[in-house]
């Protein structure tokens, strides 16, 4: 799978050494991801999940890490200091499988169930900090509606990207992310409008509007 993982279109590759793993292969399985970090042979942005504090792995996990992941209770709590702490972080990613068991919602898929307080407070604590909100994973493979429904929820609250786990969510996830022609042109027509409070295509327009269009720009050249 990590020899796989550049070939796949992905904007970010995440090993997982938490869940994905069994005990007796802990040890292996980070000294795989290390070595292909090392080689540059996984993708642009590649994020570690390390084991849970505590266990017997997690020191040695998060030396390898490049993400924080907020995914219990006391991590929403401290999304905050978490986004803070530096130290190469790139992104603040939202955890839905942990995080819904830590908040005791009554589901059973990974990315099921709602919580719009935690999900816009992952996003604010990014923000805050720079780094890039990120959504976790949709759990039912061939659930492409359930899937661009879940991206689509993610992109409206202001993620940056959202996990995948097949390379068939790939193709579904970058559309949803990826501003449409239609949006970049329009977003180019509002910067080239008057300046001030003006009357837009039958809408107001003004410094906030611009900047609106400026962050879509920059999110669409992010993702080119």
């Amino acid at each position: 799978m990590l020899a796989k993982a550049p070939s796949l279109g992905a904007d970010e590759a995440i090993v997982d050494l938490e869940d994905a793993v069994a005990p007796e292969d802990k040890a292996a399985a980070r000294e795989l991801a290390v070595a292909a970090l090392r080689r540059g042979a996984l993708a642009r942005t590649t994020a570690i999940r390390v084991n849970a504090r505590g266990s017997e792995w997690w020191e040695d996990d998060l030396r390898a890490a490049v993400e924080a992941q907020i995914e219990t209770a006391s991590g929403l709590a401290n999304a905050d200091e978490i986004a803070a702490a530096g130290d190469g972080l790139e992104a603040l990613v939202f955890g839905p499988a942990d995080l819904a068991a830590s908040l005791s919602i009554p589901v059973l898929t990974i990315g099921d169930g709602t919580n719009d307080y935690a999900f816009a407070r992952v996003v604010a604590a990014a923000r805050a900090c720079g780094l890039q909100p990120i959504d976790g994973p949709h759990a039912r493979l061939g659930d492409d509606l359930g899937l661009v429904v879940s991206a689509r929820r993610a992109f409206e609250h202001g993620y940056d990207g959202k996990w995948v786990i097949h390379p068939s969510q790939i193709g579904p996830v970058h559309l949803v992310f990826t501003p449409s022609p239609a949006e970049v042109e329009r977003a180019e027509r509002i910067l080239a409008a008057p300046q001030g409070a003006v009357r837009f295509e039958g809408e107001l327009v003004d410094e906030a509007s611009r900047r609106l269009a400026e962050s879509l720009l920059s999110r669409a050249a992010l993702l080119s």
